[in-house]
């Protein structure tokens, strides 16, 4: 007798999918260029990535060869020369990049961008942050029931 081709089944292979609604339980850690041109990181934001503001120093880099910035680079130095420190932003710190970003084709004064952060190791022992930058979308507008009270009747709709 001939040996059938038997097809084994893993652990794996009997558990539900994950729908994507669950995966996406947990956001990103996020942030966002402010009008003036700086990097904002919320406090959560940078305890979440493990930064401390006060003495983080960082090279700032984008991906070579291209002209509009899509993603900054941050990697993490100990070097003061060539380096950009945090300064303090209302509850969070940013990175003032104002001329970079505008020469990158980021026009922060007209549109609200935010950014994703992604951890990455950029070489042995030196874990880097990709911050990916994407334009913030418009506010639906609100569709529920008007509150409060009924605006009074003009003298055209009275008059009716």
């Amino acid at each position: 007798m001939k040996t059938p081709q038997i097809k084994f089944y893993s652990p794996e292979d009997n558990t539900e999918p994950v729908s994507k609604a669950a995966v996406k339980a947990k956001a990103k850690p996020s942030g966002y260029i402010s009008e003036i041109g700086t990097l904002v990181f919320p406090k959560a934001t940078l305890e979440e990535i493990g930064v401390e503001p006060a003495n983080a120093l960082f090279k700032v880099g984008t991906a070579e060869g291209k002209r509009k910035i899509k993603s900054l680079y941050l990697i993490p130095t100990d070097e003061q020369e060539g380096a950009f420190a945090f300064a303090k932003v209302g509850r969070g710190s940013g990175i003032p990049l104002a001329v970079i970003l505008k020469r990158g084709g980021i026009d922060y004064q007209a549109a609200k961008y935010i950014f994703t952060v992604t951890i990455f190791n950029y070489s042995e022992g030196v874990i880097g942050y990709e911050l990916v930058i994407g334009e913030e979308a418009p506010k639906e507008p609100y569709t529920g029931k008007p509150r409060g009270r009924k605006p009074k009747a003009t003298e055209t709709e009275s008059a009716v």
